[in-house]
């Protein structure tokens, strides 16, 4: 007779092991502990052999019987279900030692050698950072779009576009696993509808009226600061570079300071781009910017920034620095400083409305025209122009505002020392 529920409950232990049958080689083995053992006795070329299918209750008496036929359906393929159990938990050992970590680190390595440096470390952040502490640990065969959507969750809190950046990353490393034969579907591409939209583009924070820009920088000029963040931060408005090509500067960069046309040559590895991509940016300098630079050159010795640290000379102003600045004036969420470009570009954009100094403002920027012979042509071409607008910004700017020569006479702060007026 078929075995039950009700019998299998009411087996009693015994000195030694016993078995109770269920039919088609199915049995259950009672053992002296009172433990009750699912086993499907088959013959393989003439052997009797023995599969282990589990424990009772933790298998139930249907499921151990659809394991029975499973393993039968083995038998009739001619397979050994013995030895097909053995593969499937090698198998599933290596998968479980797949982990995504492990599956995102060989993408990583692969991938890096094509991206700029500043991409690469911001990769390997928001891996380390958001994705490696919720998924990491996880095989990547195991992991469904709910786990990914629930990491993304997460640092929408703090950023949106952050969230859809890292969304993208970490389905380029399931689009690499799948290459790999190592998973089967991309969870991460499957949730891209469920993140909270962005709406309009993200801007950085930025004051787009001339009164207001100079009104801010006037009120940084009252508040404490080391003197060469203050400087970077006046040459940053005039410039309109970004925060990071500013920061990095060094003097060796600055031409013809003492002539008609300087000009401040960022060399292409510090500019925004990808990899063999990149061009050096050519920045004419307006006079009060010229000032500015010799000013800094008192701070810079040779082979170091141009803008040092407050706690170190060998090692450049830090984006906090230049933050805490705005903060301290009372700016925080309405101005930033990457804003200085968004400043100048709405600025200058309204001032002159004619396609030719549009295109010029774009390059002044470091905004890569469309047309790659364009771009050539414009780099030399408008550099006459380029200067014009770089002069008309600084004097609309920095009207009124304390001559370059002033600025250390402001009140100072630096390496954690209370701020004192010097």
């Amino acid at each position: 007779m078929k075995l039950t529920d009700k019998a299998i409950r009411a087996a009693q232990a015994k000195e030694k092991p016993y078995r109770l049958a269920d039919g088609g080689g199915l049995h259950l083995v009672v053992s002296p502990a009172g433990g009750r053992l699912w086993r499907y006795r088959y013959e393989m070329k003439g052997t009797e052999r023995q599969l282990a299918l589990g424990s009772y209750p933790s298998i139930s008496l249907a499921e151990a019987r659809r394991a029975r036929d499973a393993a039968r359906a083995l038998l009739d393929k001619g397979l050994d279900p013995s030895t097909e159990k053995r593969t499937q938990r090698a198998q599933a050992a290596v998968e479980a030692a797949t982990t995504f970590e492990t599956v995102a680190r060989a993408w990583y390595e692969i991938r890096r050698s094509t991206w700029s440096a500043t991409h690469a470390r911001d990769v390997e952040r928001n891996l380390e950072t958001d994705v490696f502490p919720a998924l990491g640990s996880l095989p990547i065969k195991a992991i469904k779009p709910r786990m990914v959507l629930d990491m993304l969750r997460q640092v929408e809190a703090r950023s949106l576009t952050t969230a859809r950046k890292i969304r993208q990353q970490v389905s380029a490393v399931f689009v690499y696993a799948i290459a790999e034969d190592l998973a089967e579907i991309d969870p991460a591409q499957m949730i891209g509808g469920a993140l909270r939209p962005t709406g309009e583009t993200e801007h950085h924070a930025a004051l787009t009226d001339p009164a207001d820009l100079r009104a801010m920088l006037a009120k940084v000029d009252t508040q404490p600061a080391f003197p060469a963040s203050r400087i970077a931060l006046r040459l940053l408005a005039l410039t309109a570079v970004r925060s990071k090509e500013l920061r990095g500067a060094r003097p060796e960069e600055f031409e013809g300071l003492d002539g008609p046309e300087p000009i401040w040559r960022i060399p292409k590895e510090r500019m925004k781009g990808r990899k063999g991509k990149k061009r050096e940016h050519l920045v004419p300098l307006a006079p009060a910017a010229v000032k500015l630079v010799q000013l800094a050159m008192t701070f810079a010795g040779k082979g170091r920034p141009l803008f040092p640290s407050s706690r170190s000379s060998q090692c450049q102003l830090s984006e906090n620095a230049l933050n805490r600045m705005l903060h301290r004036a009372g700016y925080e969420g309405r101005h930033t400083p990457h804003g200085f470009r968004s400043s100048f570009s709405t600025i200058m954009n309204e001032r002159h409305q004619n396609e030719h100094d549009r295109a010029v403002i774009d390059l002044m920027l470091a905004h890569k025209p469309e047309n790659a012979v364009e771009a050539a042509y414009n780099r030399a071409a408008y550099m006459k122009r380029k200067r014009e607008l770089a002069e008309e910004w600084a004097a609309l700017i920095t009207e009124g505002l304390s001559p370059a020569q002033d600025l250390l006479a402001l009140p100072r702060s630096g390496m954690g020392r209370p701020a004192k007026p010097i």
